[in-house]
């Protein structure tokens, strides 16, 4: 990660980036170029913007934890990480959570596994399956879940927020439509039994298409052991 990258998370973000992390970023970014040439992680157009559409945007999790800090070993569930955003620079960057990303595409998941073993992070721990076939015992056992541009957020909650323990959060990553996308999760979040906590704006290092929050969300009691629900009813069917 070049110089200018890092004071820019150093002003936005309040964020110190050490000079190991920074070359855990350049060897992640040389890889993650190699790997999306064979393997669309994410389009070309993209991979020019990779700094400030995907590694920036991962990062503002730091805004989060600065209003609601959490201990070390915080358990953080990624549904439908892809490429592994927010997970791995997440992972390479607050060393002290333990970060599950979850897809269902083996070769996004490959990637990540490919991450892993070349920087050793030991913090990142990669599951390959689809949400809705996740073992039982995953549920309410994670501190937080966290999606980004995975589908609308009605959908989303009824993806992560049985897998959150009581009184965790789900962070939504959203842009454009997000208030119609809360009022359209009302009965999701009533059903859920979780409540809007939060909405935390931030911009991106762009010129333009910059404004993007995380919409924070808290569970508030036990969900139902039927939710999710089987054969990917949540995106046909959604509560």
């Amino acid at each position: 990660m070049n110089k200018e990258n890092i004071e820019i998370l150093r002003k936005n973000l309040q964020l110190e980036i050490s000079k190991k992390t920074a070359e855990n970023f350049e060897t992640f970014i040389q890889l993650f170029k190699i790997y999306n040439s064979h393997t669309n992680l994410i389009s070309k157009n993209d991979e020019k913007l990779l700094f400030e559409k995907h590694i920036y945007d991962s990062l503002s999790l730091k805004l989060f934890f600065e209003k609601y800090p959490h201990n070390l070993n915080t358990k953080i569930l990624d549904v439908g990480t892809g490429g592994g955003f927010p997970s791995l620079p997440a992972a390479i960057a607050f060393g002290d959570f333990e970060i599950y990303p979850l897809d269902s595409i083996a070769k996004k998941i490959g990637f990540i596994e490919l991450v892993q073993k070349e920087l050793r992070l030991e913090n990142i721990h990669p599951i390959c399956k689809r949400i809705e076939d996740l073992p039982v015992d995953y549920k309410n056992s994670f501190d937080i879940a966290v999606s980004r541009a995975v589908a609308p957020l009605n959908v989303l909650l009824e993806y992560t927020i049985p897998f959150i323990k009581k009184n965790g959060y789900f962070i939504a990553f959203k842009a454009k439509n997000a208030d119609t996308e809360i009022q359209d999760a009302q009965n999701a979040l009533s059903v859920l039994k979780s409540k809007v906590i939060d909405r935390i704006s931030y911009n991106l290092p762009l010129e333009q298409d910059l404004a993007r929050e995380l919409i924070v969300i808290q569970k508030q009691a036990e969900t139902s052991d039927i939710y999710p629900r089987k054969s990917g009813l949540a995106k046909k069917k959604p509560l």
